[in-house]
């Protein structure tokens, strides 16, 4: 097999449900990696001694496995080859361009000693009627791109040299890309990266959004995309972006414009973080932040590298690292001041992060340590920043961004 990155944290995911009683669903962005994860599990399997005979893979981006095919005629080809008396892996990428897609999986789950896995690229694969009918019988695991720590072990940096210069590593990372593919292409060069980019675009929006939601005005709907990418970390809503398109001369509803955001959430584009509300505990419904999955999409928006705003790139690449680590994330606010990130972790507890590029004057220092000092109970505070001096205060952990970044799961 090639030489993939180990996502070993995905991997461990499959490996403790193996063999349980619910169909694994993976999910995530085109070219986020999912392919490649099952690939990589199933060499896991081969080497626990499972069978290859025991293990059928389809991939339903290639025509020749569904074209002129009914999802009973898979049905049925995959059930003839399964192996009696044995227990039986049966992988199904990209299941959502099967027509009914939902009584091949219903059907395969059924099956005495079938494992069942399955990947799509639009949230939509768990809509409503697929959700009813696996209703409990379902683990969804959602894959990014390749974090900070993988892209530097895809690039084969050596993290132990204490002389790395993580910044410029960093800058590689949010102007490249951390699509796998499109890491395994920087050595030929940022066009290719960018040509890559292009293609996987296009691709969601034409093939998972403008297509499938029959959207006829195009431009207005890629304006929206821009002015979302642009605004990272910035709390906005379906009034004030129609506000603002109409400012500039077009014309979008903002239910319409709700709509196109719903879509990009959908296909993994973009993530949607709530207000939480710090005095009164409660999520709050409107002024919603977005964070792009992929910083090397950013700059093929804006056309030029995004330094300049380094700032909230990094709050975005925090956002995704905390997503990585299972938490459930909103954004904290209160009268007179935000904390960027309210997670509540794996284990149920709170954790508050502030995310500043440096700590570079006393108002940044007061702006930063005071958003978080203000919060009056006992969870753990954490202020991440590129800094190489850190230094806590008011029980408040000041931690280098990079250093954080490198942690493994292990270690949350």
């Amino acid at each position: 097999m090639e030489n993939y990155t180990n996502r070993k944290e995905y991997i461990g995911k499959l490996l403790s449900y193996k063999d349980k009683d619910l169909i694994k669903v993976v999910s995530g962005l085109r070219r986020s990696g999912k392919s490649t994860l099952l690939q990589l599990y199933r060499e896991q399997l081969l080497k626990a001694g499972i069978g290859k005979r025991q293990i059928q893979f389809y991939n339903f981006e290639l025509p020749e496995n569904f074209v002129g095919k009914n999802w009973d005629d898979i049905y049925f080809d995959i059930k003839k080859k399964l192996q009696a008396d044995k227990p039986n892996y049966v992988f199904l990428d990209e299941v959502q361009n099967i027509p009914i897609f939902e009584k091949l999986v219903d059907g395969l789950f059924a099956t005495q000693n079938v494992d069942v896995y399955i990947t799509g690229s639009n949230a939509f694969l768990l809509s409503s009627e697929l959700a009813t009918l696996l209703s409990g019988r379902y683990i969804e695991i959602s894959i990014l791109p390749f974090s900070f720590n993988e892209y530097l072990t895809a690039r084969s940096v050596d993290t132990s040299n204490k002389y790395l210069n993580y910044e410029l590593l960093f800058f590689d990372y949010i102007n490249e890309t951390s699509l796998p593919k499109g890491v395994a292409l920087r050595e030929e060069g940022y066009d290719k990266i960018h040509e890559y980019l292009e293609a996987i675009y296009t691709t969601i929006i034409e093939k998972d959004i403008t297509q499938r939601h029959q959207i006829n005005d195009k431009r207005a709907f890629e304006n929206i995309v821009k002015f979302v990418a642009s605004n990272v970390g910035n709390a906005l809503s379906p009034n004030n972006i129609s506000t603002i398109l109409k400012q500039d001369g077009q014309s979008v509803h903002h239910a319409t414009v709700e709509k196109y955001l719903e879509y990009l959430t959908a296909s993994f584009v973009f993530y949607k973080v709530n207000r939480f509300d710090l005095k009164g505990r409660k999520q709050l419904a409107t002024q919603e932040k977005y964070y792009l999955v992929d910083m090397g999409l950013l700059n093929m928006f804006t056309g030029k590298e995004r330094t300049t705003d380094r700032g909230h790139i990094l709050e975005n690449v925090v956002y995704l690292e905390l997503l990585r680590r299972g938490n459930k994330i909103w954004t904290g606010t209160s009268r007179n001041s935000e904390v960027d990130f309210v997670c509540k972790t794996k284990t149920g507890d709170i954790a508050y992060y502030q995310v500043a590029w440096q700590m570079t004057n006393q108002k940044t220092i007061e702006r930063e340590f005071g958003a978080l000092e203000k919060i009056n109970d006992n969870y753990p505070k954490f202020l991440l920043t590129t800094d190489g001096f850190t230094q806590n205060r008011s029980g408040i952990k000041h931690l280098n961004v990079f250093n954080w970044l490198l942690e493994t799961n292990e270690k949350q």
